[in-house]
């Protein structure tokens, strides 16, 4: 029965064959005689007999040899060893491959892959890929000539920070090229390269352009129609991005399935109204697809959706009947083929584990769910009611969606958890509601584009409907996310604890630490606001805490107390503590007038601010990647334990043999 499923579907033996070589290939990177010998033998023996073994040795032999020349001796590796552990001015030249994305501080980030650089008066040409920043306005295909630093890209300084170094490794990419001034930089041929991909970026311009006309006004509704449409997350903020990501929604903003299935269904519509043959029309589809995949960035989801949507409609090219499970495994066949490094990234990951639990599960879930709501199967339709007819349908409906959003779930739960440390399980209802708003939010958006070069005043109208729509999206979603108990943070499995640790968290020149004592959770200090989103807050959620016993403020300055106001919103200590000094400081005093603190002589005479406030010894110290000096002061109660300063800045008290905590760390 296996070898049968397998000649039906053969592409899924074939993916998993690639998966192995490609897991093996990444723990031993080493194009050896004995795997290129097994690659030939292989060959020929599935050449001469049909034997399905051999021909998944031979696919797992040769992406072995693809992943393995892939991550050994690269470019971006020569280039890493040429440029050294230091930072080096560098003048490079080279072609933008990545949209460029705007910083807040106005650089523009973006992947530059080079033809020649110059490094201390050596010249060579070079095929790396680096990381650049520069203040200008380059776009994808301008050849560029800049001048800056050439650096290695640093690990993250915190636990629970985004890993940028790892990421873009994986897409070999090991280091940062900055160029300080704009002036240093200058475009040499604009345009000069990827035709396909520049003119994709010039339509999905004018495409954000038609969504957003008259309703400028609404920076949160525009964000969300158009990475619904067009999949631009990059400018939605964190603050409209994060209740999403609560909610398990975050999908929409990932084009996928649904988006590509919408434009393929209006694409076909399109060419049923002008009565093209059904080849003809599938011919002139499937260019039409990828060329969407390519507007919304080229991303997983996307291409694997216009594969998937492309062999469905290659089936009816050929007259022959398409496996949902075989066009998935395709998908990923080919996109491992391209880059067998996206095997390793969430976003695959994430987009083929959804896309194929809700293959294997939504059927089976269903008819357990429509056993629940039929009616009686003994009973003839006819002597329904009209009533009964549409209620049955109704509920037929809710539970093919509640069958679909479960196996999603399911297909997502390990994944999220393990990057996000995140479980959803409000995402079961969020997806009923939220989703099929969604698809009227897409669909009105594509029938703004159709109507945008035909009728100004129509274009409008669509958009004025999706204003709408998109608002009632964003209320459910952030209705959904404030639900208690929808969402939780949860730290790895892997994480050991201890009964005590302190981490210090790297904050430049501000200041912020972490007190987890017997199952408490205390801040000092929350170091500043530029920083709080993906250090203080990232840091949190990594340890599973969704809220915090107390927060410690030492004093007044932006790096210490600059986060405090976005910690207080998003982990609702239970209890604050200010110095009692004078406050001098602008920040301090907001935060003071909002949180309507008591006042000093109150904090001096309540006694557990007072015990709070006294501490019986004081550690001073440096950390060699912090510049500043750290004071951690210690209660009499900790004061026998040992401390143990870790590379990750974590101070550990492991075995504390100490009376109860003080009263402030009980609570």
């Amino acid at each position: 029965m296996i070898g049968r499923g397998l000649m039906r579907q053969p592409f899924v033996g074939l993916i998993l064959a690639a998966i192995v070589g490609i897991v093996a290939a990444d723990y031993f990177p080493a194009i050896t005689s004995p795997i290129l010998l097994i690659a030939i033998a292989g060959a020929l023996a599935g050449l001469r007999w049909s034997y399905a073994p051999l021909v998944f040795v031979l696919v797992g032999a040769t992406f072995f040899a693809l992943h393995s020349a892939r991550i050994t001796n690269t470019p971006a590796d020569e280039l890493a060893q040429i440029g050294g552990a230091q930072a080096r001015p560098a003048s490079v030249i080279g072609i933008v491959t990545t949209e460029p994305k705007i910083e807040t501080n106005g650089n523009a980030s973006f992947l530059l892959r080079l033809h020649k650089a110059k490094i201390d008066a050596q010249d060579f040409e070079t095929r790396a890929t680096v990381f650049a920043r520069w203040r200008g306005r380059p776009t994808v295909g301008d050849e560029l000539a800049l001048f800056g630093t050439l650096q290695p890209i640093e690990p993250p300084r915190n636990p629970g920070e985004f890993d940028m170094r790892a990421y873009l490794a994986r897409r070999d990419v090991k280091n940062l090229f900055i160029v300080r001034y704009p002036e240093n930089g200058r475009t040499l041929a604009p345009g000069s390269g990827y035709s396909i991909v520049r003119a994709a970026a010039h339509s999905r311009e004018w495409m954000q352009r038609m969504l957003s006309r008259d309703i400028e006004d609404s920076p949160d509704v525009v964000g969300l129609i158009c990475g619904t449409a067009l999949g631009l997350r990059h400018q939605t903020r964190d603050d409209i991005e994060e209740p999403f990501q609560q909610t398990g929604t975050l999908h929409l903003f990932a084009v996928a399935g649904l988006h590509v299935g919408i434009v393929a269904r209006l694409l076909w519509t399109l060419a049923m109204v002008l009565r093209l043959p059904r080849k003809a029309a599938t011919a002139l589809i499937i260019p039409l697809l990828f060329f969407y995949a390519a507007i919304t960035g080229l991303h997983t989801a996307s291409v694997r959706a216009a594969v998937m949507s492309a062999l469905l409609l290659g089936g009816i090219f050929f007259d022959r009947k398409v496996l949902a499970l075989n066009s998935l495994a395709a998908a990923a066949f080919l996109i491992l083929l391209f880059d067998s490094n996206q095997l390793f990234t969430s976003g695959f990951q994430l987009s083929f584990a959804v896309v194929g639990a809700i293959v294997l599960l939504a059927d089976p879930i269903f008819v357990r769910f429509e056993r629940i709501v039929a009616p009686d199967p003994f009973l003839p339709r006819l002597l329904l009611s009209r009533v009964r007819r549409i209620y049955a349908a109704v509920t037929r409906g809710l539970a093919r969606g509640a069958s679909v959003s479960l196996a999603a779930w399911i297909g997502s739960l390990p994944l999220i958890y393990w990057y996000f440390y995140l479980v959803t399980p409000v995402s079961l209802f969020a997806n009923l509601v939220v989703v099929p708003i969604a698809y009227f939010v897409l669909a009105l958006a594509m029938l703004s584009l159709i109507a945008a070069p035909i009728s100004s005043g129509l274009s409008v109208l669509f958009n004025n409907a999706n204003w709408l729509m998109s608002r009632a999206v964003l209320v459910l979603v952030h209705f959904f996310a404030m639900l208690p108990g929808g969402h939780v943070y949860l730290p790895r499995f892997t994480e050991r604890h201890a009964p005590i640790t302190i981490t210090v968290l790297d904050e430049g020149t501000g200041g912020a630490a972490h007190i987890r004592a017997h199952h408490y959770d205390w801040l000092i200090d929350c170091g500043g606001q530029r920083s709080y989103e993906h250090t203080l807050k990232s840091f949190l959620h990594s340890r599973g805490i969704n809220r915090v016993e107390g927060i410690l403020l030492t004093h007044g300055d932006a790096q210490h107390i600059g986060g405090a106001a976005d910690t207080v919103a998003d982990f609702a200590p239970r209890e604050i503590y200010d110095n009692p000094l004078v406050v001098r400081s602008a920040i301090q005093r907001r935060l003071s007038d909002t949180l309507q603190p008591w006042s000093r002589e109150e904090a001096l005479t309540d006694p557990a601010v007072r015990e709070a406030m006294m501490f019986i010894s004081e550690f001073r110290f440096r950390l060699r990647d912090i510049p500043t000096e750290i004071i951690l002061r210690l209660y009499r109660p900790l004061h026998s334990g040992r401390l143990i300063v870790r590379r990750s800045h974590d101070l550990s008290i492991p075995q504390l043999a100490a009376p109860a905590p003080p009263n402030f760390l009980r609570r």
